[in-house]
């Protein structure tokens, strides 16, 4: 099948052209006495020694803020002695006095003295001293229905938080309790330490609102660190291991050895070219199918090998298209042009036939909530089954092409088709709303990401395209390097959180590429003819498969001799069931 020269059979499937801290306590802490003795009245920038001095060797780093935000990591770590000794060793305040007594009025419950000292914090916005100031009457205004005190709480509401004239909706809200007024479950918990910890929360939104200058974000050294280790790990080409999680002490980076490279199973168990494959999504089980008109169902062992579980047979047609049911219970199979099954996994029988009369099926994708099936048919329509064969509804027109893919989003709202030669069909069936993918060269095949927010599409120039579809339609990225100009050849996300793509190949060749980047960082050789589809073990970031011309279909897994030459280790021995 691998030459051009040859003329294909009738039912080969080529190509043709057709027309998306709990560190608080209701008394004041170290850190609060201490720091109230200072005579500051206004939280403006701190003023404090050393202000415009920076530290590190690129000088952008300003030493005030950082002394500042790690006084707040260690007090929010409980180090309530260690920060205030910070503090005062450094001369830099973590906050100003008066910022220092709004929190503990806050924690007080002292509403209206709060509310003055909001006043004198030096706000420059007008509008945020209000959205505060209404988050803190809102706080007042719960407590004092939970104290069941109906009248204090209404004229709080009338004569307070409503002449602030924001938050209108929430505003609507709150006087609706005043007339049904909502119980809050009592757990044992006393009645103070309930309100204590709520002020807290209250304490954290008002972090939200206020500038960084005046309080300092919750937490902000570790969400600080947490960005730094974010972007290493996405700079990172070759990232797919949960083993020995990122350290601070060092700069992260992987080899190569944790992409699957090495084949370490060669299943030949069909007797002509495998043309489809996919990994069960507990990676339980491999499906594979083939032009000898075969479908088998192969399963994973404790040793990390897989062997034949099911051949199932019944299909007069070469197989080109397969759908693991959401709970991989089932097996949707299709023929060219001919009808859908439906296996049980675990026996291996036929538990169903759909087919239209005079008409073959193209394609089958399953609906997230299992008891539906979707088809394409060659009529250019998608039909959608129950599960006993009901025809429930089908959609005409140029929904679909002869030989197509089927996606359904994960909420199983979106059906997504291949309806021109170079156009994708994103169809709200349930609105019957439609938007498009139009591209410049005729598409050969489409994969959808797990989470249903990107659309790999492989297209007749030898590249594949990621385009965003979660929301607003955007190109995002393309892959190039692999080659196909005739035959069906498919491409998948994975690795973890499926940081890869990967695809076949006519030069016999698997391809994989850095999701992010774009960049090719592997081509794996070993099949002997075109490489028609790869599936990526869904639980198992380390076991790729893919199936080839050749007629065999290749596991691959991690370069144990490599990891261990390089004194590393992996996660796993490549089980197929997803084991690490």
């Amino acid at each position: 099948m691998g030459g051009v020269e040859h003329e294909d059979p009738p039912l080969k499937r080529v190509k043709v052209s057709y027309e998306e801290s709990d560190s608080f306590s209701s008394n004041a802490s170290i850190r609060e006495l201490a720091r109230c003795l200072s005579n500051n009245s206004m939280a403006r920038p701190l003023e404090s020694q050393g202000d415009d001095k920076v530290v590190g060797v690129k000088g952008v780093v300003k030493k005030v803020e950082l002394v500042r935000i790690i006084a707040e990591a260690l007090y929010s770590l409980g180090y309530e002695k260690t920060g205030a000794h910070l503090e005062e060793e450094s001369g830099i305040p973590l906050h100003s006095a008066v910022v220092n007594l709004f929190v503990k009025q806050i924690i007080d419950g002292e509403w209206n003295e709060s509310l003055a000292t909001l006043h004198n914090i030096g706000l420059m916005d007008e509008n945020i001293v209000k959205l505060a100031s209404f988050v803190i009457l809102e706080h007042k205004f719960f407590e004092l229905l939970d104290g069941e005190k109906i009248m204090d709480a209404l004229k709080t509401l009338r004569t307070e938080i409503a002449p602030l004239c924001v938050h209108i909706n929430r505003l609507h809200e709150l006087s609706s309790l005043i007339v049904s007024p909502s119980q809050t479950a009592l757990d044992g918990t006393s009645a103070q330490r309930l309100r204590i910890r709520s002020r807290k929360k209250l304490l954290e939104e008002l972090k939200t609102l206020l500038p960084s200058t005046v309080m300092i974000q919750e937490k902000r050294l570790v969400l600080l660190v947490e960005q730094a280790l974010d972007l290493q790990r996405d700079a990172c080409r070759f990232h797919n291991s949960l083993v020995d999680e990122m350290s601070l002490l060092t700069d992260h980076q992987c080899g190569r050895d944790y992409i699957p490279s090495q084949t370490l199973q060669i299943l030949q168990e069909h007797s002509n070219e495998v043309w489809f494959l996919q990994f069960s999504h507990n990676g339980e089980y491999l499906a594979s199918s083939s032009s000898d008109c075969l479908v088998i169902i192969w399963e994973g062992k404790l040793d990390g090998r897989i062997s034949l579980k099911h051949r199932l047979s019944g299909h007069q047609k070469p197989v080109s298209y397969i759908s693991w049911s959401p709970d991989d219970h089932q097996l949707l199979t299709c023929g060219v042009e001919e009808a859908v099954r439906c296996w049980d996994t675990a026996s291996g029988e036929c538990l169903n036939v759909y087919e239209k009369s005079g008409l073959g099926l193209t394609s089958c994708a399953w609906a997230p909530d299992g008891r539906r099936i979707f088809c394409g048919v060659t009529d250019k329509s998608v039909c959608m089954w129950d599960l006993e064969g009901k025809d429930v509804k089908c959609w005409k027109g140029q929904k679909t092409i002869r030989i197509s893919d089927l996606g359904i989003s994960s909420d199983g709202k979106q059906l997504i088709t291949v309806c021109k030669e170079n156009i994708i069909s994103l169809f709200e069936w349930e609105s019957n709303s439609e938007k498009f993918i139009e591209e410049d060269h005729t598409i050969i095949s489409f994969a959808l990401s797990n989470d249903s927010k990107f659309l790999l599409v492989s297209l007749s120039n030898q590249e594949l395209h990621l385009w965003n579809i979660d929301g607003t339609v955007m190109l995002v990225a393309k892959y190039k390097g692999h080659k196909h100009s005739r035959l069906v050849v498919r491409s998948c996300f994975g690795g973890l959180e499926q940081a890869f793509i990967a695809s076949g190949s006519e030069d016999s060749q698997v391809y994989i590429w850095h999701r992010v980047s774009g960049e090719l960082i592997l081509t794996l050789p070993g099949h002997s003819a075109a490489v028609n589809c790869v599936s990526w073990n869904p639980a198992n970031p380390h076991m790729l498969a893919s199936a080839s011309d050749d007629r065999t279909i290749r596991l691959w897994g991690l370069d144990q001799v490599n990891m261990t030459q390089n004194g590393e280790h992996s996660n796993g021995v490549c089980y197929c069931k997803g084991a690490t």
